[in-house]
């Protein structure tokens, strides 16, 4: 059975880093055990083309910092590397939406991942929803990206959820025909993002290329990056 990120169609080339300057936050110097970047407030977390498309998407899009503990991390670590690691990473997607990734799905947790996933669940999706059954795991190389796409409405709902483990990372969102409205999220290692409704149909979302990873004028170098992707079924 294809993994459901591959269930995903291509809808533009990567937009430019939009911001004039790539300026060095310092974290580059900081090894991959730690997210380099300062304290930041949720709110502050999220950008966009517009005042108003950012407070209109407001309750669709969230990022939670610190969402897990370290402890947290290393517990889910412990469960996937072993598996990763007979994986080679692959340069060449089926549709060309993903490059330098490898993946897997996950259906039965120890009990810190498992109360971790169930956090994540009471939080991102409503009470009663249904859940898609597989825990989505995507492993990008430092080299990786995830071009612009919107996941497939057959397989998946209204809702997708995602932690983010070893590095922070920006995801952009564009609206469908509309270039010119943009959001780009910053996502802190630890962390756990949220799209919902609009956001997950309207607007193909990517992860930015290290080389492109810059966050309102901010450098923010990426490393190796883990998603642990929660979504809910169609309905």
């Amino acid at each position: 059975m294809k993994l459901l990120l591959t269930l995903v169609r291509r809808i533009h080339k990567p937009h430019p880093c939009r911001f004039p300057r790539c300026l060095s936050s310092g974290a580059g110097s900081s090894g991959p055990a730690d997210s380099g970047l300062l304290p930041l407030r949720d709110e502050e977390l999220i950008v966009g083309s517009s005042r108003q498309l950012v407070q209109r998407l407001g309750a669709q899009v969230e990022v939670r910092a610190d969402f897990i503990s370290e402890e947290e991390e290393g517990a889910l670590m412990q469960e996937l590397e072993p598996g990763l690691r007979k994986k080679r990473y692959e340069f060449d997607h089926w549709d060309d939406a993903i490059h330098g990734y490898r993946e897997t799905e996950r259906v039965k947790w120890g009990a810190a991942c498992e109360e971790v996933l169930s956090r994540v669940r009471s939080v991102a999706f409503g009470e009663g929803s249904p859940l898609l059954g597989p825990v989505h795991v995507l492993d990008l190389d430092k080299a990786g990206y995830i071009k612009p796409h919107i996941d497939s409405v057959k397989f998946c709902g209204s809702t997708i959820a995602g932690l983010s483990l070893l590095s922070d990372s920006i995801m952009r969102l564009v609206k469908e025909g509309a270039p010119s409205e943009w959001l780009d999220l910053l996502l802190p290692r630890r962390s756990l993002y949220i799209l919902r409704d609009q956001a997950r149909y309207d607007f193909t979302h990517e992860i930015l290329k290290d080389e492109e990873s810059v966050f309102h004028g901010l450098r923010v170098p990426r490393q190796r990056r883990i998603s642990v992707i929660c979504r809910n079924l169609p309905v």
